[in-house]
């Protein structure tokens, strides 16, 4: 069962950013008390490596047992390693490099040229699949953990991870990885997990900055279908966060709950 939607809205885009780095530690603190571990999986786009980036720069980042947090991609441009575009580079520029994490539990994306799949992306994909397979308890739906946060990114035309309107591999729904051709944004291949998996995730955090995203997050949070817009059917199981400033805010319905920060 999916989680309603809470809408936070903060002023701007950079203390969106710092905001969802302090809610991400009490998460992950949350986890390792109750668990030992803590399973996140981040994101790319601007607002999605500002906050690894405020996350490393905060004190509160102390509070977390980085040696027990295994941290995942939704979605990578499938592109060599060490490319400026991939989201990986950037999580290791913004957080990854600066927090005592143990390598073994970083679990990127491949890359073009890497262990799985040279060129072939449904080859990558399907090994990304295994190695989720490889962490998974055996109480845990689809063969992947359970993630604790799940954060996305939301396009201006509604997507979320790779998954654009109308594209096939949003209606995947036997695999939890998907090779993804022909992406109307560049580059055209990538890698996403699926929808499904994104909807097993304890909690799934949407993060939107700017007046370009108002659009795509109004009719998302307004019932519109997910194959129209990908980020409508974007859940989490316990919680849905909806992290705004108020430009990317500023077409909500009046009547849906928001809660307003400084």
């Amino acid at each position: 069962m999916s989680a309603p939607a809470t809408i936070v809205v903060h002023a701007d885009a950079a203390l969106l950013a710092e905001a969802a780095a302090a809610r991400l530690v009490t998460r992950i603190v949350d986890a390792q008390a109750a668990r030992g571990r803590a399973h996140i999986v981040v994101t790319g786009g601007g607002v999605g490596t500002a906050t690894l980036k405020a996350l490393a720069g905060t004190p509160a980042r102390d509070a977390v047992d980085w040696a027990a947090v295994d941290v995942w991609w939704g979605d990578e441009r499938f592109l060599p390693s060490g490319d400026p575009d991939r989201n990986e580079t950037q999580a290791r520029e913004a957080l990854i490099d600066h927090v005592p994490l143990d390598p073994a539990r970083v679990h990127p994306m491949p890359a073009v040229g890497d262990r799985w799949g040279d060129d072939d992306v449904d080859a990558a994909a399907a090994g990304y699949a295994d190695e989720l397979r490889s962490q998974t308890r055996p109480e845990e739906r689809l063969g992947v953990p359970t993630f604790d946060v799940l954060m996305l990114g939301v396009g201006p035309d509604g997507h979320v991870a790779s998954l654009f309107p109308e594209h096939p591999a949003l209606h995947e729904a036997d695999r939890t990885v998907v090779g993804v051709r022909g992406a109307p944004k560049a580059p055209p291949v990538r890698i996403s997990l699926t929808m499904p998996v994104i909807r097993s995730a304890s909690e799934v955090w949407l993060l939107a900055a700017g007046g370009e995203k108002a659009t795509a997050v109004a009719l998302a949070l307004s019932g519109a279908g997910e194959v129209g817009v990908p980020a409508a059917g974007a859940q989490g199981t316990r919680a849905t966060l909806w992290l705004l400033d108020r430009a990317a805010a500023a077409k909500v319905p009046p009547g849906l709950t928001r809660i307003s920060s400084p």
